[in-house]
């Protein structure tokens, strides 16, 4: 009988070494398998924060970005409203021309045009107020003087401008308008004009 005992306290004994032995290792195995999740989470969040502050930094510099970009639409903008004015203005300017030297201004840009001497003299509704038959006449004895026809005439057709005036002959119209004298210059002098404002 006492071997029986000794065989089962022997046996006990070993399984409670065994159980032991089995709870050691898959203690030190939890212990590697926690400590190897906390690396890895360690890792990951320093991933995570690295890319969030990427992230981070690209948003902004997108933000910084437009902001520049829309401040310099803004002050292009501005710019460019300001040309416009200054050109407007140009062109006011001119309809400001006294009796005497519009109708200097007319009868210069006819005559210096290359023209067949029989066109017709469209004017808005205040040139139209300062020119009459016998100005006409005095532009046409200079066009003949030039060996040309002489033969201009007033038209009835009041233009819609500001001033200035339009040559016209079979529906083909020489435009000296202010409007398009002005227009006609304003890119080549857009530049100076622009240097002179803002520099």
């Amino acid at each position: 009988m006492s071997n029986i005992g000794n065989l089962t306290s022997k046996i006990l004994k070993d399984a409670e070494v065994k159980r032991d032995n089995i709870l050691a290792v898959a203690e030190e195995e939890k212990a590697k398998i926690l400590n190897k999740k906390k690396d890895e989470a360690k890792t990951l969040e320093a991933t995570m924060l690295e890319k969030a502050k990427s992230e981070a930094e690209t948003r902004k510099e997108r933000v910084i970005s437009s902001a520049e970009l829309k401040a310099r639409n803004e002050k292009l903008q501005a710019k460019q409203t300001v040309i416009k004015e200054v050109f407007e203005k140009a062109v006011e300017e001119l309809c400001k021309l006294g009796k005497d030297e519009y109708l200097k201004f007319i009868k210069d840009g006819v005559t210096s045009l290359t023209v067949t001497g029989d066109e017709n003299l469209i004017l808005n509704a205040e040139g139209q107020k300062l020119v009459d038959e016998a100005f006409v006449k005095s532009i046409n004895d200079e066009v003949s003087a030039k060996g040309k026809k002489g033969n201009i005439k007033l038209s009835s057709t009041v233009g819609n401008f500001k001033g200035g005036f339009i040559l016209e002959k079979d529906g083909i119209e020489i435009n000296n308008t202010f409007e398009a004298l002005v227009e006609s210059m304003k890119e080549e002098m857009e530049l100076e004009v622009a240097k002179a404002l803002f520099n």
